[in-house]
């Protein structure tokens, strides 16, 4: 990353689990937006290959890794520290676990500490690194949940008990520091490779692209909307639940 690059955009946004998915659709909106983008991927092939299709990867910075690495997490704050601050983190990294997923009764617990180690350990890590950088700019924190997190669907107690886990994270973040905007969405279904390991087998083209979903994570960057949870069909009624 350049000086220049920071000196045109201003803004520094770190988006985890940027290679795919969700989290390649709001990278690349970002950096379209005039943002510089820190973000990671476990796949390193995924990440040159969002390199090649960012229109100015000038303002992108790929770190590959596994969030829950301690090492990996601070080889993310590095870039950060040299930019000289952070606007906005995005906690969108995630494990589903298990493919189909099992009941609780047979859920192997080692298994499910890996999953909580990504989706909720590994978000408040890289949290407690980041709160420097973002209370430097009164900056913003967005945690991707799930509606597994709040609707008790049969096989998803792994998955969603980490994203019920998140969001209370989320509440108490917020509560604690109240003058940054901290949020917690639900991005409802989308056609990404998560989704169609969820569902193995399954044809999953009727849902919709994680783009449709932009809108509602550009209103909770941009907008003026208080701490808290949210639904992205709630922000944004074409948004499909």
């Amino acid at each position: 990353m350049t000086t220049d690059a920071h000196n045109r955009t201003g803004r520094v946004a770190l988006v985890t689990g940027g290679s795919r998915g969700l989290g390649r659709a709001l990278t690349r909106e970002l950096i379209a937006t005039g943002w510089v983008v820190v973000t990671d991927g476990r796949d390193a092939g995924a990440l040159s290959r969002l390199r090649a299709n960012t229109a100015d990867s000038d303002a992108l910075i790929t770190v590959p890794g596994d969030v829950a690495d301690p090492d990996h997490r601070a080889a993310l704050i590095d870039p950060v520290t040299k930019l000289g601050g952070l606007d906005l983190l995005v906690n969108n990294a995630s494990l589903l676990g298990p493919s189909p997923q099992p009941a609780l009764a047979d859920y192997a617990l080692g298994t499910l500490e890996e999953v909580y180690a990504v989706n909720l350990l590994a978000p408040l890590a890289l949290t407690q690194l980041a709160l420097p950088h973002l209370e430097r700019r009164t900056g913003r924190i967005i945690n991707i949940s799930s509606d597994a997190a709040v609707e008790p669907y049969e096989g998803w107690g792994g998955y969603g008990s980490s994203k019920a886990a998140l969001d209370q994270l989320t509440n108490v973040l917020a509560a604690e520091n109240p003058r940054l905007r901290i949020y917690s969405l639900d991005p409802g279904d989308m056609r990404t490779d998560m989704h169609a390991q969820a569902f193995p087998g399954e044809d999953i083209s009727d849902r919709p692209e994680p783009e449709t979903v932009l809108p509602a994570l550009i209103r909770l960057i941009d907008g003026e909307l208080p701490s808290g949870r949210y639904r992205a069909a709630a922000l944004v009624p074409q948004v499909t639940a």
